[in-house]
């Protein structure tokens, strides 16, 4: 399985400027707040040190009691610019989250399918909720409490340079084991979240397997094999875990005792020089000093507290932004025009993600408005060869064109157009019947809609309570796979596409419902190419040709009636499927 791609650092920090630079007015107003809050929080820390040196020189009450409402007045300040300065940084927070979701989306749809299956649901689906919803903590939480902290913490770095260098040299120097601490701690963070948000797209993509194919698990008796490839995905996840559990481990202790550090150097400095010179710096500015760096462990312990949650988010933007940097359906500038609409299969040959080749050597011609029936043994390749006429997957060598022009070169609007796969795997959108059907003619009317049920035979829609406006899903009404299926279909109809490419379409239906429907459809499409993979041999009977695979050949073509007569593959499976003994 190949996962999808991961941003590089300097592609995550060049997307995180552009989201900013999107709303580059709000994030300009929350720093000014964030300065002036952490300005005014300066105040406080100061006036103290002035009221300890106005009594100790005996100065009266009233100047005492002027500097205690300055302190009142300055605390109130910086917690009407703090609140401010966090309602501007959640808005910001919560309109780039919307961004970054909106283009998660879109970037999602982008992808073609084959990139999808290759990585796995479970990645995609871990990196759209798990990861996203990281990014957006970060965005509204933890984001502006760093700023608000980093701030803070400069500004009283500044106050206590400013009140005494050499205080302020001894608190800054105090704060080395920190400064280590961190940069050991974040050579080794990123590459650890990104193990463990791997780990976790792993664990989801092994859960979601085991589950949605729990029947075939049990029918084949695959339990044990199935419960040891989990218990590998959760000792993987628990590992890594782990991991980051032990850089936290390392970096938390040593902070807790560098804090007190540079409060017992200023005190210890400040102490000697008002023993040796009582001029050279007064008690008020050395109590003043120990409170700014005193209070410097707070926007500190904010900034360690959340420099875990910013690595973990970094990690997961890392992995929301490599969304970009995989293989994407776009058109090019001059998207080539199919002269027509046939099918040239010339030399395919296939193999899955390096493995043997499961086609060799494929050729066949498809014209407009035939319908083909592609039969054959399981494992022969027919699914393989339906992906890459709807151009789900390009040829390793050979050629797959309609119309002269190759099908996964086309623009993923103009291949719909031209050739749409249904296959028996389906999925019903959360909304009403109308807007399942919708996905494929957005401006269908109630009564297109009717009718492209009608054609399927979908009649179970008008029992509905609601009709089309019935709710489907979680909570209302879940349709059975076969009239998920049904759905499935009625969107064809309504899609109108050139080719129509059923790989066991119908599988789900009952035997009488799946002939009527499969009638409907040829009614419905007259005129129009069908390619049908079955295993239900009267769908062949009724088409114009009849394609056989075997081992990865085409060893067959020709009619129904020319091929039982010649007696081969085709003629065997006939009997077979009727119940004739050779």
């Amino acid at each position: 399985m190949t996962s999808l791609p991961v941003a590089e650092p300097a592609r995550t920090r060049r997307a995180a400027l552009r989201l900013i630079r999107l709303d580059g007015r709000a994030f300009a107003v929350m720093i000014l707040l964030n300065a002036l809050a952490a300005a005014a929080g300066l105040a406080g820390p100061w006036l103290l040190g002035r009221i300890i040196d106005e009594v100790k020189s005996g100065a009266g009450v009233a100047a005492v009691d002027r500097l205690a409402l300055a302190l009142l007045v300055f605390a109130l300040v910086r917690l009407l610019l703090s609140r401010y300065a966090s309602y501007v940084g959640h808005r910001f927070g919560e309109r780039t989250l919307a961004r970054i979701r909106e283009q998660f989306t879109e970037r999602a749809l982008a992808l073609p399918v084959s990139a999808v299956e290759r990585a796995g649901t479970g990645d995609l689906i871990t990196r759209g909720t798990t990861d996203v919803a990281a990014v957006g903590v970060t965005l509204r939480d933890a984001g502006p409490e760093v700023l608000i902290a980093a701030v803070q913490a400069l500004f009283i770095l500044g106050a206590v340079f400013v009140l005494d260098p050499l205080l302020g040299a001894c608190g800054l120097l105090g704060l080395i084991g920190i400064w280590f601490a961190s940069r050991w701690y974040l050579r080794r963070a990123v590459t650890a979240y990104l193990a463990e948000g791997a780990a976790n797209s792993a664990l989801a993509e092994e859960l979601a397997a085991t589950t949605g194919g729990a029947r075939t698990v049990e029918a084949l008796r695959l339990e044990h094999r199935r419960l040891r490839s989990c218990h590998d995905a959760v000792e993987e996840c628990r590992r890594t875990r782990l991991h980051t559990l032990f850089l936290r481990s390392v970096l938390f202790p040593i902070v807790d005792v560098s804090y007190s550090v540079p409060v017992v150097a200023v005190l210890l400095v400040g102490g000697t020089l008002m023993m040796r010179d009582p001029s050279a710096v007064t008690l008020g500015t050395v109590v003043a000093a120990a409170l700014y760096l005193r209070q410097l462990s707070q926007p500190l312990d904010t900034i360690l507290e959340q420099l875990e949650r910013l690595q973990g988010s970094t990690a997961s933007f890392a992995r929301v932004e490599g969304l970009a940097l995989a293989p994407r359906s776009a058109p090019s500038e001059a998207p080539p025009v199919p002269a027509d609409d046939r099918l040239e299969v010339a030399g395919v040959r296939y193999a899955y993600d390096g493995g043997p080749d499961v086609l060799h050597g494929v050729d066949l011609s498809i014209r407009p408005g035939e319908r083909l029936a592609i039969v054959g043994p399981s494992g022969a390749g027919k699914t393989t060869l339906g992906r890459l006429l709807a151009g789900m997957d390009a040829p390793r060598t050979g050629s797959v064109t309609v119309g002269g022009v190759p099908v996964t070169g086309l623009d993923p609007d103009r291949l719909r157009e031209r050739v749409i796969l249904v296959t028996q795997e389906h999925h019903v959108f959360l909304g009403t019947v109308g807007d399942n059907l919708r996905i494929a003619a957005p401006e269908a009317t109630d009564a297109e809609l009717r009718a492209a049920l009608a054609a399927v035979g979908a009649d179970w829609v008008g029992e509905l309570p609601d009709g089309l406006g019935t709710d489907l899903g979680h909570g209302a009404h879940r349709p059975d796979g076969a009239q998920a299926q049904q759905l499935a279909l009625a969107r064809v109809v309504l899609a109108d596409p050139h080719t129509l490419i059923l790989d066991e379409a119908t599988a789900l239906l009952d035997p009488s419902t799946a002939r009527h429907t499969e009638r409907a459809l040829a009614a419905v499409l007259e005129g129009r190419t069908v390619v049908a993979i079955a295993h239900r041999l009267q769908t062949a009977h009724d088409a114009d040709r009849v394609a056989v695979m075997q081992d990865g050949r085409l060893t067959e073509l020709g009619t129904h009636d020319s091929l039982v007569a010649a007696d081969g593959t085709y003629a065997a499976l006939w009997h077979t499927w009727h119940g004739v003994k050779e």
